[in-house]
């Protein structure tokens, strides 16, 4: 149980840095064309880690592994098609209506929807201060949202019919393709540059291979509402990121917001039981 909260908050540190990173690189390559290089960094990372055993699968393994990539592709194009619009706090906070609503809809106690209830006066404060803010970032965000849930569902059930990494290396590959011919036209000569190639590829290493690999992890510990709940301190950790890298500094009442959803993560962290015996670390 440790490990795996463990897992999730390494990966929370690790994915909003690296956000933050890809964001500062917009005014030099483009948001699809960024998004190709981290889903394709970790295609090919994990590839090389994992090397998937493909035959003799299901076609159920197949359609589920598919679902998986399809959601990983949009999750990640969404998300940073909002960075580009509005604040990165923001655009987190506004996406992490996704898993909370699975936090919401899973729940089996009164004391988790404490926490979710916490957790949600949270993500409404930090929608307090509408500078930078406007409807495509928004509207981007919560396509984010949606998606990261059915995520957050895919990567469980991924999980359990792929073992190791085998799974989230054929999502990969699969997220990567549909963005390719769009991110060579958006990109053009610029996907040539290296060091765009090499900030891209620490991107993915970042915001893909690191919180990814950490979160199916976790995922086969953790019951996907408590691993939501913990999910809560994404918007916290994305703005402090961006404070540190991108100089978009916060207003009091969004560091009130940032205390509601750490205390909800915490006090998720100390009631959370996995459903049945994890398996031992």
């Amino acid at each position: 149980m440790r490990r795996a909260i463990g897992f999730v908050l390494i990966g929370i540190l690790s994915v909003q840095f690296g956000a933050a990173i890809a964001k500062d690189l917009f005014d030099r390559i483009d948001p699809t064309a960024m998004v190709f290089l981290r889903l394709l960094t970790s295609a090919v990372v994990l590839l090389a880690i994992a090397r998937p055993a493909l035959r003799a699968r299901s076609r159920q393994d197949w359609l589920v592994v598919a679902a998986f990539g399809a959601t990983l592709g949009l999750m990640n194009w969404a998300i940073y098609q909002s960075f580009a619009r509005i604040p990165l706090g923001i655009a987190v906070t506004i996406e992490f209506v996704g898993p909370l609503a699975i936090a919401v809809i899973g729940s089996r106690r009164a004391r988790d929807l404490v926490w979710v209830a916490l957790a949600g006066i949270g993500v409404a404060l930090l929608g307090f201060e509408p500078e930078g803010v406007n409807l495509p970032g928004v509207l981007f965000a919560l396509l984010a949202g949606a998606s990261w849930a059915a995520y957050i569902l895919l990567s469980a059930s991924t999980g359990r019919r792929w073992p190791g990494l085998d799974g989230l290396a054929v999502a990969s590959v699969l997220a990567t393709l549909p963005l390719t011919l769009p991110a060579i036209h958006v990109g053009g000569g610029t996907l040539l540059d290296p060091e765009i190639l090499a900030l891209g590829a620490a991107v993915g290493l970042l915001s893909s291979v690191i919180p990814y690999s950490f979160e199916m992890a976790a995922l086969r510990r953790l019951r996907p509402a408590v691993f939501s709940i913990l999910m809560s301190l994404e918007p916290a950790v994305a703005a402090l990121a961006a404070v540190v890298v991108l100089q978009e500094f916060l207003a009091p009442v969004q560091w009130v917001a940032m205390g509601c959803v750490i205390v909800a993560s915490v006090g998720a962290t100390r009631s959370g039981t996995p459903q049945t015996e994890p398996a031992p670390d």
